[in-house]
């Protein structure tokens, strides 16, 4: 029989492994963010290296599993000495950052892929539009190419944040204990896997639904402003 009791004394746990839930997930789309834009240029660039080092990126990140990524770096960069002897090491020993490094390495990827695309699909008039206005190509791309290219990869850009989220859940496996870590130490604890993990899918289902509201809400007040 379904214990309401277990569920209703593991919530507040549950809560504070969400808040955890939650910040990785901004950390993660943050760093995500900041080396999409660099990837998305690089992917588009005349110069064929640079091209080739983005799509090379791109598929390594998008086609290995973020979880292998995730070990990779916690488990593999203790085996260099060089890595231990490094300020990095202060970085790579904590699991905290070595989840927010990795997926955000791999939300880059997805990131990076969704806006190079949404820049090569602004429309050319609006470039030329641009060079006959006297912008430099910098300010053509921050002041013309950007906001509609942000317009074009909104959606991508929304899903690929409840993704993250869900995402975040390979950290119970480096000893954090976010959502799905929080969940899996209380069903040791009460052996009623049932009740501790329904509850833990349906915190995730509102962090995801009330995500989603706010997109709808974005994308609807983008719309309406351009």
């Amino acid at each position: 029989m379904f214990d309401f009791g277990i569920v209703w004394l593991s919530l507040p746990r549950l809560v504070d492994g969400a808040l955890l839930t939650l910040g990785l997930t901004a950390l993660v789309v943050t760093v995500g963010t900041v080396l999409a834009l660099p990837i998305a240029l690089a992917r588009n660039s005349v110069r064929g290296w640079l091209r080739r080092t983005a799509a090379g990126y791109i598929v390594f990140f998008r086609g290995t599993p973020a979880l292998v990524q995730v070990f990779l770096l916690y488990y593999g960069a203790s085996q260099f000495q060089a890595i231990q002897d490094s300020w990095l090491w202060v970085v790579l020993r904590d699991p905290f950052w070595c989840v927010v490094i990795a997926l955000g390495l791999n939300s880059a990827s997805y990131t990076g892929k969704t806006l190079a695309a949404a820049l090569a699909a602004v429309p050319r008039g609006a470039k030329e539009a641009a060079f006959s206005l006297g912008l430099a190509k910098h300010q053509s791309l921050l002041k013309v190419e950007m906001p509609i290219a942000a317009r074009t990869a909104l959606p991508a850009f929304g899903n690929e944040i409840i993704l993250t989220c869900k995402a975040t859940s390979l950290a119970s496996t480096v000893t954090l204990l976010d959502l799905t870590g929080t969940a899996r130490l209380i069903s040791a604890e009460t052996y009623a896997p049932y009740e501790v993990f329904i509850s833990a899918g349906l915190v995730y289902l509102a962090i995801n639904y009330g995500l989603m509201f706010v997109f709808r809400k974005v994308e609807t007040n983008f719309r309406y402003a351009h």
